[in-house]
């Protein structure tokens, strides 16, 4: 397996520190408001990528955090007149339920900023008496000339960000490119006691002290999105470094924005798209699906046209699952699954080993889904491809939810309400051996984009580009 390092900016043989486990941190939202797609395709990428970790084999420790400290915390609750946890826990609740409508599996930790402040003290003592960080009036400052490989993880030269818009002025820092490690209370923010006086972390002291805890001082991927490059991913492994004098992470993954048209999806923009908006307009494994045709590190365009293809892709996967299980349920374990079609498990694989390529991956589901259509031409005739057809619908299902497209149990949805009851209908009318009528209510059924086929077992109802 391969994986893309934003570090070398190369892909490398994965090699986890402890073999057979990976112990993996991804920097989870900052909640003060709904979450929108960007945040969608992030918790999906590493939802696949933890999902594919596991099919091969891997015991894989997920952590994902919680900033649920933050100068947009504080204006909310300010704003609001109620307390910044208050506003913290209403949309760490609303992200778990996007999290839940999305299928999203579900962290093994995720811990809270708020909830782990002594581990952030003592970090930051480390790095005082290190003499990487220094005090100034209560306020906590990493020195960033004390870290000379400073930049290597976004490519930035420590010189050119003197004049960098992102630097902060401040004229109490022995440097402008010094960060904050801890702050000094203000009026009408929460705080913490602490050994330089009542205060509150910085952002990036956070990730270092709650991903130290549960991983370990080295562990195996951090990822995030690509806007955290810098400065947050390059300050973590600055004062994590400087503090345990051991590499921070061994691979770094990032994945690519979501753009609403020719514009980078953002809240500055005013241009979201909440999660919970766009679940009640689309189905989840279809967003999902949608998503993971594009390469995890490179931009995906939002638009609702691609969401209905993605759509209709999916329901011809589905459809075949469906139509086999409904007409040749079999025995659990299937028949004997041909050479042919075992050949795309090793397609699939050899996609997902490729610094998980998902496109190629899908390719190889949906030339399976084509090749069971040759042997369900003769499964009704002939048992051992009757067999080799279930086999294969297990295989495709099995790789499916190797994506996260098929919870267990998963069951199709039927057509609409409205359809549905011209379906039951018509199966009156033909049962009255009213043609006329089953003929019109058939026109019917197609103007709402369907079709109805009458079959040994009942009517097979399908959409009509499915």
């Amino acid at each position: 397996m391969k994986i893309y390092n934003t570090m070398t900016r190369t892909k490398e043989e994965f090699a986890p520190l402890t073999r057979g486990e990976v112990r993996m941190y991804v920097c989870g939202v900052t909640v003060y408001d709904d979450s929108h797609i960007g945040h969608a395709r992030s918790a999906i990428v590493f939802d696949v990528i933890r999902r594919y970790l596991l099919h091969r084999g891997h015991r894989v420790t997920f952590v994902k955090n919680y900033t649920d400290l933050d100068d947009r915390i504080i204006r909310r609750a300010n704003a609001e007149g109620v307390t910044a946890r208050e506003v913290s826990e209403k949309y760490i609740d609303a992200y778990k339920r996007d999290m839940a409508a999305l299928g999203v599996m579900a962290p093994d930790v995720e811990p809270k900023a708020t909830e782990h402040i002594p581990e952030m003290i003592a970090l930051i003592e480390r790095l005082i008496a290190g003499g990487f960080a220094y005090v100034v009036d209560g306020d906590v400052y990493f020195e960033i000339r004390r870290f000379p490989p400073y930049g290597r993880l976004s490519g930035k030269n420590l010189d050119e960000l003197l004049s960098g818009a992102r630097v902060e002025v401040d004229e109490r820092k022995r440097d402008p490119r010094d960060f904050a490690l801890w702050k000094s209370a203000k009026p009408g923010e929460p705080a913490w006691p602490s050994p330089w006086g009542p205060g509150r972390p910085g952002w990036h002291i956070e990730c270092s002290a709650m991903s130290m805890k549960y991983l370990g001082e080295s562990f195996d991927i951090h990822g995030g999105g690509e806007d955290l490059i810098f400065p947050h991913h390059e300050c973590e492994i600055a004062q994590s470094e400087a503090s345990t004098n051991k590499p921070f992470a061994r691979y770094w993954i990032h994945n690519g924005f979501v753009n609403m048209g020719t514009e980078k999806m953002s809240k500055s923009l005013g241009n979201t798209l909440t999660i919970r908006e766009i679940v009640k307009r689309h189905d989840a494994d279809a967003l999902r699906l949608w998503m993971l045709g594009t390469h995890y590190r490179h931009p995906v365009e939002w638009s609702e046209e691609r969401a209905e293809v993605a759509i209709r892709a999916l329901e011809r996967l589905i459809r075949r699952i469906h139509d086999v299980q409904t007409f040749w349920p079999g025995p659990a374990g299937g028949g004997t699954l041909p050479d042919a079609l075992r050949a795309f498990r090793e397609r699939f694989e050899s996609a997902m080993d490729d610094d998980f390529n998902t496109p190629q991956a899908l390719g190889a589901l949906f030339d399976l889904g084509r090749a069971l259509d040759e042997y369900r031409g003769c499964a009704s005739a002939d048992a051992a491809a009757r067999g080799a057809l279930v086999a294969g619908v297990q295989e495709l299902a099995a790789l499916m939810r190797v994506l996260g497209l098929l919870g267990e149990g998963y069951e199709l949805s039927g057509p609409p309400p409205e359809v549905q009851r011209l379906v039951d209908e018509r199966g009156e009318a033909r049962n009255r051996r009213d043609w006329k009528r089953a003929d019109q209510l058939r026109d019917e059924i197609q103007r709402l984009g369907w079709a109805v086929e009458d079959t040994a077992s009942g009517p097979r109802v399908t959409r009509k580009d499915a």
